[in-house]
């Protein structure tokens, strides 16, 4: 197969049968090659990487892999469609060999690195199909909304309920009114299913410590196994580039790498991180989810490094043209869900382990799963409603990815239900502000239980400033709305 220019796309033979685009900033030309597919290139290749890379390798010719893990970089580059891929551990090589040649990018690493990868990416004019949380941080998601307007290239986020039929005729639903005046919304999951929690951090010197207190006689010996275990993680792990923008800490075996990075602050985003921008997407395509103006939390306790075990959050969104002032509640950790009444003047007995419920006037929305797909109607009728249904390609997972194809191949971002401009970016910055109200509620109960209120955060969505920031007397609460990157990494 031939290679094309960074700007050659595909047209789609299930949108037109042939030809491709050519385009050269915003303008777009007809070539006349039927057959070439999109190169794409990939960084982050094991987990959800694994499956998006194999999406991608559907619909296009995959020409270079990222994976700092060389065990799932060489295993990826067995499988049929990555065969003749170039193999990379640090994205920044790959971009500076690929760039120019390159149409559409998938990235899916721990969520500290979404950023820097997608911004150099759609820097080099490639579409990004970038796995959720979008961000990590908020400034970071109103970036990429930012750059991805300027440069207009096409950009999905990972969140691939947005491309089930069920969830787009939820949203049809609510947006018709059905439910009359609008007045709370609730959302809980069952996540986290990783550690998290306060005093995890694991290094050589504790370790030794430790060994001393517990087996003296054995601590030595028991050191020089953990240094030799190490030296061959490592021998397999490039850290430094697993770290990217990240501050420096010692690699140790399993509490990071390869999934356990969720509950970290530096790394992940926490439960609400991970499972929201799946769970509260219905909730705030239809309810104007947008700009909450403070928030609040009570959590389990936290010590400002890992994640609290489990926390419940409460956003307060203004009032708008389309509706009054609502709160919407976030709970997480299973078994940690909205008070029973709040569901029994619904008929609703058994609450699912992880679900949606959003309350008006003349009835309430119940979804039991993840993207509220499957849901119930309480006290209302379902209306008749217009939606875009999704191309078919076999599953949901296949249809978002899908869909970024067929935006790129018809020059329109607009195609991307879940585009970083119109949806993804100011989801993610709305969810994301939770955990800035996690941070004021480190104080947690005795053996583990629920603490109380942490400090109120007042929010200026527009400017992303904490208004009431002098008063609090959380450390450090602004940190988390814009990061530094250290040389080498370009985040402005």
């Amino acid at each position: 197969m031939s290679k094309s220019t960074r700007r050659t796309f595909l047209k789609s033979t299930a949108l037109a049968g042939t030809g491709y685009f050519l385009t050269a900033g915003n303008q777009r030309a007809w070539s006349q090659s039927p057959n070439e597919k999109p190169n794409v290139v990939c960084i982050g290749v094991g987990g959800k990487g694994g499956s998006d890379s194999s999406n991608a390798a559907t619909f296009g010719n995959v020409i270079a892999i990222c994976d700092v893990d060389r065990k799932t970089l060489d295993d990826k580059a067995k499988q049929q469609g990555f065969r003749d891929a170039e193999k990379f551990t640090d994205y920044r090589e790959l971009f500076a060999k690929h760039g120019k040649e390159a149409q559409i990018a998938t990235i899916s690493t721990p969520d500290h690195m979404h950023t820097p990868i997608t911004l150099e990416a759609m820097r080099l004019g490639i579409s990004c199909y970038t796995q959720k949380p979008l961000t990590r941080t908020i400034y970071e998601a109103r970036l990429l909304a930012k750059v991805a307007q300027e440069t207009r290239v096409c950009t999905q986020m990972g969140n691939q309920g947005t491309a089930l039929d069920n969830s787009r005729e939820a949203i049809a639903q609510l947006q018709s009114g059905v439910l009359g005046t609008l007045k709370e919304v609730y959302v809980w999951s069952n996540r986290p299913i990783w550690p998290q929690g306060p005093d995890r951090r694991m290094t050589m010197e504790k370790f030794a410590e430790e060994a001393k207190k517990e087996n003296p006689e054995a601590a030595e010996r028991l050191v020089v196994r953990k240094k030799q275990e190490i030296e061959r993680d490592l021998e397999q792990l490039d850290w430094t580039n697993w770290l990217g923008v990240a501050p420096y800490r010692e690699y140790w075996p399993g509490l990071y790498h390869s999934f356990a990075w969720r509950g970290w602050w530096d790394f992940g985003s926490g439960a609400l991180g991970d499972m929201a921008c799946h769970q509260v997407t219905v909730p705030f395509a239809s309810c104007q989810l947008r700009d909450p103006v403070s928030v609040v939390a009570k959590t389990t306790g936290h010590d400002y490094d890992s994640f609290p075990a489990s926390s419940i959050i409460e956003f307060q969104f203004p009032e708008t043209s389309e509706r009054p002032a609502i709160p919407c509640w976030w709970y997480d950790r299973k078994g940690n869900k909205p008070p029973q009444e709040v569901f029994e003047k619904w008929g609703i007995k058994e609450v699912a382990d992880s679900g949606v419920l959003i309350v008006g006037e003349k009835g309430a929305f119940y979804s039991n799963d993840d993207y509220c797909s499957q849901y119930e109607l309480k006290g209302v009728s379902k209306v008749d409603v217009d939606y875009e249904k999704a191309v078919n390609k076999g599953n949901n997972d296949l249809n978002n990815m899908f869909e970024l194809f067929r935006a790129v191949a018809a020059g329109d971002p607009k195609i991307c239900k879940s585009n970083f401009v119109d949806r993804a970016g100011p989801l993610t910055e709305t969810i994301l502000l939770g955990n800035l109200a996690v941070w004021a509620a480190a104080h947690g109960g005795e053996n583990g239980a629920m603490g109380d209120w942490g400090e109120l955060v007042e929010w200026d969505a527009k400017n992303l400033k904490v208004t009431n920031l002098d008063s609090l007397k959380t450390p450090h609460v602004a940190d988390l709305i814009k990061p530094k990157y250290p040389e080498g990494y370009r985040l402005d």
